[in-house]
């Protein structure tokens, strides 16, 4: 098992469970496209990936209505969605160890940065992160592999083989692989067990608190 000096965390289903605020976000943006919206539950899997990616996928949306689709969730996301949500038990005192350790922390996800800014210092989780390396509201950098791409570009990263990425949908993973970057899947947030190991991933745990056995040395 590796040293890693830079370790990289995704944000929905890692740091935080938004399981709440992204669902009745999907609903509020179906509905304002006059699509009937399932139950919150039958939405989870809009958690992870990049929005309008999940409306083309999941609702056979085109480019042009994905992007609106994408608009009318933010309505509603930008002012109340964005604090339903609840920090998973135990990802302060995780992150207070690694930064006490030395260790450069980083978020990375497909989430806008803005938002994402908004969501860390709203749960007063900011402190701990170097950088926050996010999507565009324009709906650039999206990609797994991008945000990825980004952040070690801005935390000056000379070899991949000192950063490990956290996350828990296949995205994650996928995204460390295109980067040459290790990587540690999840499997409390809202990827199964069945996808994350299917992508391959360098780690795989359940719980918070076995992430410590393989990021702290």
């Amino acid at each position: 098992m590796k040293n890693y000096s830079i370790i990289l965390f995704d944000l929905d289903g890692t740091l935080t469970d938004p399981q709440v605020g992204i669902t009745k976000s999907v609903q509020y943006a179906l509905g304002r496209m006059g699509i009937e919206a399932p139950s919150q539950e039958k939405l989870v899997h809009f958690i992870g990936p990049p929005l309008a990616t999940s409306f083309r996928e999941f609702y056979g949306m085109d480019q042009a209505q994905a992007a609106q689709a994408v608009q009318y969730y933010r309505e509603y996301f930008s002012q109340t969605g964005i604090f339903e949500n609840a920090v998973y038990v135990g990802i302060p005192e995780l992150l207070g160890k690694l930064r006490s350790a030395g260790k450069t922390l980083a978020v990375a996800t497909s989430k806008p940065h803005v938002f994402a800014h908004q969501i860390l210092q709203h749960f007063c989780l900011a402190d701990f992160f170097a950088f926050v390396s996010g999507s565009n509201l324009d709906g650039t950098r999206v990609e797994k592999a991008e945000v990825i791409e980004y952040a070690m570009k801005n935390l000056y990263v000379s070899c991949p083989g000192d950063v490990l990425m956290i996350g828990d949908r296949k995205h994650d993973i996928i995204g460390a692989k295109l980067n040459r970057v290790d990587s540690l899947a999840v499997s409390y947030g809202y990827g199964s067990r069945a996808e994350l190991s299917s992508t391959g991933p360098t780690y795989l745990v359940d719980k918070v608190e076995e992430i410590l056995a393989y990021t702290l040395r």
